[in-house]
């Protein structure tokens, strides 16, 4: 009898995003372009003896690590979408590694900030000709990266049609992969701009300058992905624009909500659980179905409570 009942009552907990194979191939290839380029700036700094590929070549390196983890967490999180031992599904996963990847932005643009202030103490001598091609080449690089992500950051939410504007329905992953690959682009403009003005003007100066604006933006992506994730991390609140779309559904003249919990569990995926009061309650089900418009609330869970003391407020309506 017992599981005659509880077939209705199990579900899907794969809570992943209906983009998250798009996104999954994209980062592939930018992993791809990136090592690529890696290994060139690699063998042609050993080969032609400048230290400035080669270590053009090693920066990279790092940024193929992040960019080869997020792919690896794309893989992880659809391999176990549906293994009971994550109660919710894999959807953080994402979140996960977008916290450690805008960790490493941060870090990356404490390193940037901190060099360029030694810089404007004890300026270097540098190799313009030599830096300005490795900068255009790397530049070249991460654009066509920043193509074949960005596409997907800006469109391929998850949107429903109220489309809320915070970042929950946003693929956390996609948006680390996004900035690392932003954070060398921008990179790589400001010292093209630093190094022609250095050989053209003269102005030394600008390539420890342009180093902090750099480091400034970078730091500014961090913390906003920092802030973002964390925030799901940690189970924060959604939304407002939720709470009352999800009380406008469940709530009639006889039905009010007396507790309220709406936290996201995946990219544009939401559970949600309410505690309802009525005088004369219908079935859980029937007010879970009342939600059923809005495909984003794929975890509802209803408790229906009679109320013992009826509020006039109710009566009269």
């Amino acid at each position: 009898m017992h599981h005659a009942v509880s077939k209705p009552l199990a579900h899907d907990h794969n809570f992943l995003s209906a983009s998250h194979d798009a996104h999954e191939q994209r980062t592939r290839y930018v992993v791809a372009l990136t090592a690529a380029m890696m290994v060139i700036e690699i063998v042609a700094g050993l080969w032609t003896g400048s230290m400035a590929l080669l270590a053009d070549g090693i920066h990279m390196a790092t940024h193929a690590g992040a960019l080869g983890v997020a792919a690896f967490v794309y893989w992880f999180a659809k391999r176990h979408a549906n293994n009971p031992r994550f109660t919710f599904g894999t959807g953080k996963v994402g979140d996960l590694a977008g916290f450690a990847s805008a960790l490493v932005l941060a870090i990356f643009a404490i390193g940037i900030a901190v060099e360029s202030a030694q810089r404007f103490v004890s300026p270097l001598t540098i190799a313009y000709t030599e830096a300005i091609w490795i900068a255009v080449l790397g530049l070249v690089v991460n654009l066509a990266s920043a193509w074949l992500l960005g596409a997907d950051h800006h469109h391929g939410h998850d949107h429903d049609h109220h489309h809320h504007h915070d970042h929950a329905h946003a693929d956390n992953n996609l948006r680390s992969a996004y900035f690392h690959v932003l954070a060398d682009a921008l990179t790589s403009v400001l010292a093209i701009v630093a190094l022609l003005a250095g050989m053209y003007l003269g102005w030394a100066w600008m390539d420890a300058a342009m180093g902090l604006v750099g480091a400034f933006v970078i730091g500014r992506w961090s913390w906003s992905l920092l802030r973002d994730t964390a925030a799901v991390l940690v189970d924060a609140e959604a939304a407002s624009e939720r709470y009352t779309e999800v009380r406008e559904a469940l709530e009639d003249r006889d039905a009010a909500i007396g507790d309220l919990h709406i936290w996201r569990i995946g990219p544009g995926k939401y559970a949600v659980i309410a505690s309802l009061i009525a005088d004369d309650p219908l079935a859980p089900d029937n007010y879970a179905s009342r939600l059923s418009e809005h495909a984003e609330y794929v975890h509802v869970t209803i408790e229906v409570h009679r109320c013992e003391h009826p509020h006039p407020e109710l009566r009269a309506a």
